[in-house]
């Protein structure tokens, strides 16, 4: 399992994204050399988790809990397929395009060494939104991408460092519970019947599903087993 590339982006002005100054940091490319990775602070003010890369939505995108975004390649080999067309590394604003990693089948609090030096754990998976359909061009693509719930992941930075392409990915720490990348993205997407179910992920889940699920239990009096 390693890193296939290192993505970073730069702010770009384009007609489809919903800030009012139009700027979107999702066009990432790869990078040579090593990239520094740390926590950048809270969401709403806290940006990219890797050193050169833009957050220009930092309402729904970004801090401490969305520092890193990443995609397995064997995903993007996969739509290309479907969708008759190249993905280059990056192509779906991933800061990291993996190899030989089951992302959106990792378990949320999961973790990854990377590299010598740093280690992330997995939060959530990304969900779609109108700059994601506006960058690839593709007609419904929030709607196909949500059906395939193959969201890739966002993940936490526990110990800063520096990542390059190359890098060896291992997993060192899995917790002790069900709850995948897909099952919490559909949960909170297609199947909210399964909210209940994310609790078992406790602390280590994203603070707005973790959220989501606990209003859902309290509402609907909804069983959590334990």
């Amino acid at each position: 399992m390693k890193l296939l590339s290192v993505n970073l982006g730069r702010p770009k002005s384009v007609p489809y994204t919903g800030q009012r100054d139009g700027l979107t940091g999702i066009d990432k490319r790869p990078v040579d050399g090593p990239v520094r990775v740390s926590a950048p602070g809270p969401k709403g003010v806290g940006g990219s988790g890797l050193a050169g890369d833009a957050v220009c939505e930092t309402r729904h995108h970004g801090g401490d809990d969305q520092a890193v975004y990443a995609v397995a390649r064997e995903d993007l080999d996969e739509w290309e397929r479907t969708l008759g067309r190249t993905l280059p590394d990056g192509s779906f604003g991933e800061n990291l395009t993996t190899e030989g990693v089951d992302v959106s089948g990792a378990l949320i609090g999961e973790r990854w060494a990377v590299g010598p030096e740093v280690v992330l754990e997995v939060t959530s998976g990304r969900i779609p939104c109108r700059t994601f359909q506006g960058h690839l061009g593709e007609k419904g693509w929030v709607k196909r991408f949500t059906e395939r719930a193959a969201p890739g992941a966002y993940l936490r930075v526990i110990t800063p460092g520096e990542v390059r392409a190359g890098d060896a990915v291992r997993i060192v720490h899995r917790p002790d519970h069900d709850v995948t990348v897909a099952l919490q993205f559909r949960a909170v997407t297609t199947e909210r019947e399964l909210l209940p179910r994310l609790l078992a992920a406790g602390d280590a889940l994203h603070p707005e599903a973790l959220a989501k699920a606990r209003e859902h239990v309290e509402k609907s009096g909804a069983t959590v087993e334990v």
